[in-house]
């Protein structure tokens, strides 16, 4: 089945299309045909996981439907609606170097190019312009921030992002 750690998620099937089992799926990549470079596929729901084989797809709207093997009747299909999509982190492909995944950069902690302790990244944003970090607040934080915004801008306010010791240096005022 593998594990979590060495799965991410890259999708969800979404709802039943048609009588023959197919599903609508959202895809969570960049561009929404890369999902399918992403086999096998593992669906997670609740804390059930299963490897299925995709037989076929189509391009549907501005999404996809997929064909599971095995599952050819819409009532069968249906059990599977609101799967999470898993695909093993070896099948993604190496990023340049300095360049991160966002589950990469979650959970690392960032701190001021004077030392200052901002937090722990608790999840990314993508706005029209950059990505955002957004970095839950230490509980006794100096500035009685709970979570601050900070713009992913590297040379501006990004100063490195060390994965070995999971910290990202920022150039950045704690009082904001």
């Amino acid at each position: 089945m593998g594990d979590l750690d060495n799965n991410i998620i890259v999708g969800k099937i979404g709802t039943v299309y048609g009588v023959k089992g197919w599903l609508k799926i959202h895809s969570f990549t960049d561009e929404t045909e890369a999902i399918l470079d992403y086999f096998p596929w593992s669906l997670k729901l609740g804390n059930k996981i299963r490897s299925v084989d995709i037989t076929d797809w189509r391009r549907h709207n501005k999404g996809l439907v997929v064909k599971v093997a095995g599952i050819d009747d819409r009532d069968i299909a249906q059990a599977l609606v609101g799967s999470e999509i898993l695909a093993s982190k070896e099948a993604l492909p190496e990023l340049p170097e300095g360049e991160f995944y966002w589950r990469d950069l979650i959970g690392m902690n960032v701190v001021t190019t004077n030392g200052y302790d901002l937090g722990t990244v608790s999840e990314m944003m993508e706005t029209g312009a950059n990505d955002i970090l957004v970095v839950k607040a230490n509980p006794n934080d100096g500035f009685g921030k709970k979570e601050r915004l900070i713009p992913y801008l590297f040379e501006q306010v990004i100063v490195s992002v060390d994965a070995d010791n999971k910290q990202i240096c920022v150039d950045w005022d704690p009082g904001f």
